[in-house]
């Protein structure tokens, strides 16, 4: 078996273990996992959850055979949210969890999560304890009358709804009598964000929310190209707002009133103003990917921003260890402490709403009262093995060219052409591409740079034999 991650270690990628079902990722291969991450908790009792992927139900069942017959016992909670499974964990204080999803990828991928009971995505650091248990066949195997118990989950769902309701002005929002248009992209949001927003008094239009592994509305990334249609729904029926989902709910993308959609460092960039300024200031923080206005918003109001690693495991565990007002990424991913420290797409949507209501301002004015930025995001096929090459090619004929302001080298290469102006190559951690990201001041220069380096990138692949 070769799975689909090799650029962050052996086994682990950016977010989990991922690959493609039946050849990358197999039962087999996940029942033997199970057997690890069972070792790794010694007989602990586990909550395990899943997404609407086809091969999730199969997956699943052979973690939790594996997590059995390593003596640990598992409750199991069902097709819920991933954000729905984390909070469980720390809640019902259950001492792990294991989500199965691959949130965003294709639909032929799957993906194994494992959390901590801070339900949080478990530590670099532990994720190498996991891989060395299974790779040094350090697995511990019950005995007959050891095997471990399974049972039903409490109502993980309603719980976690009411906590994400818990964290706002209900009366403030249900006064607006917002109209949203809900869109989970087919995936599992479909179970918590309607519900979560009827609550709240808002008019739900549902759209792709049938939950369907095959994603077949508009797929399971929430992309403005993705969603011109969701951004048409919108416009026509004169909704506030749209809030679309990626598969496994953890990220939102928001589209304004006018049929714009924003990526997420802009919808984050709101919370984040609205959060400094109630506090009096506080630390953001945020991986190199996300755009400068993160930093000019918060220096503007009192913050302090802390660049990371691209990847939601790093920013909890960072936010954690500063004691942070707010995570933010510019895939739509808002980490709100007081409710917990993983990205939750409901939790981040009912912010955006209770910001609309308290500011009584649409969100195509909260956008455009931000610093103007412009990004573009591409990407290029590129098989792992050859990943870290094509990042040490790119840097060197970077610095060879002599021809930007400074590098950085936190997560791949960034670049900085000019005090606003930068480009991020940075191989991906869950699927098979390099990814570009470019941001200027304006649009056609965003554009410009992110095509420049594409070509790059491709070149440097195909010199590689890739």
């Amino acid at each position: 078996m070769r799975l689909a991650v090799t650029s962050v270690g052996r086994l682990f990628g950016t977010n989990g273990i991922r690959g493609r079902f039946g050849s990358e990722l197999t039962v087999d291969f996940a029942v033997k996992i199970a057997l690890a991450i069972g070792t790794y908790f010694n007989q602990g009792e586990i909550l395990v959850g899943h997404d609407g992927r086809l091969s999730s139900p199969a997956l699943k069942d052979a973690v939790v055979s594996g997590l059995l017959a390593s003596g640990c016992n598992v409750v199991d909670a069902g097709m819920m949210p991933t954000p729905a499974l984390q909070f469980g964990v720390k809640h019902f204080k259950y001492d792990g969890g294991v989500m199965i999803t691959a949130s965003h990828n294709p639909p032929e991928f799957n993906g194994i999560k494992v959390v901590g009971p801070d339900g949080i995505e478990v530590s670099r650091s532990e994720e190498v304890k996991i891989e060395t248990i299974f790779f040094e066949e350090k697995i511990r195997r019950a005995a007959w009358n050891e095997v471990g118990k399974i049972k039903e989950a409490p109502d993980v769902i309603s719980a976690y709804i009411d906590a994400v309701i818990s964290h706002v002005n209900v009366k403030r929002i249900a006064a607006q009598n917002f109209k949203v248009v809900v869109d989970p992209g087919n995936g599992v949001s479909a179970l918590t964000v309607p519900k979560v927003l009827r609550r709240l008094g808002c008019q739900v239009i549902p759209v792709n929310d049938a939950v369907d592994g095959r994603f077949p509305g508009r797929g399971p990334e929430p992309t403005p190209a993705a969603l011109k249609g969701v951004a048409e729904v919108v416009r026509a029926s004169k909704a506030d707002l749209g809030a679309s989902y990626d598969g496994d709910g953890d990220r939102a993308i928001f589209t304004d009133e006018l049929g714009v959609v924003h990526w997420g460092d802009k919808s984050g960039a709101i919370i984040e103003k609205h959060l400094l300024k109630r506090a009096g200031g506080g630390i953001i923080v945020t991986p190199v990917s996300s755009s400068k206005l993160i930093e000019e918003v918060a220096l503007a109001h009192g913050g302090k921003v802390v660049w990371t690693k691209v990847g939601s495991v790093t920013v909890s565990h960072v936010l954690k260890e500063v004691s942070g007002l707010l995570g933010i990424e510019e895939n739509g991913g808002v980490f709100y402490p007081p409710h917990q420290l993983v990205r939750d797409g409901a939790m981040t949507t009912a912010l955006i709403l209770e910001i609309m209501a308290e500011r009584g301002e649409k969100l195509s004015k909260l956008v455009g009262e931000l610093p103007k930025y412009y990004n573009v995001k591409l990407k290029v096929a590129c098989p792992n093995e050859l990943k870290r090459n094509v990042i040490e090619k790119i840097e060197a004929a970077i610095r060879e060219e002599g021809k930007v302001l400074k590098i950085e080298t936190i997560d791949g290469v960034k670049a900085w052409i000019d005090d606003y102006t930068w480009v991020l190559i940075r191989a991906s951690g869950t699927e098979p591409i390099i990814r570009v990201y470019a941001e200027a001041k304006k649009e056609e220069r965003a554009e410009e740079i992110a095509e420049a380096y594409k070509v790059k990138v491709a070149q440097i692949i195909k010199s590689l034999g890739g």
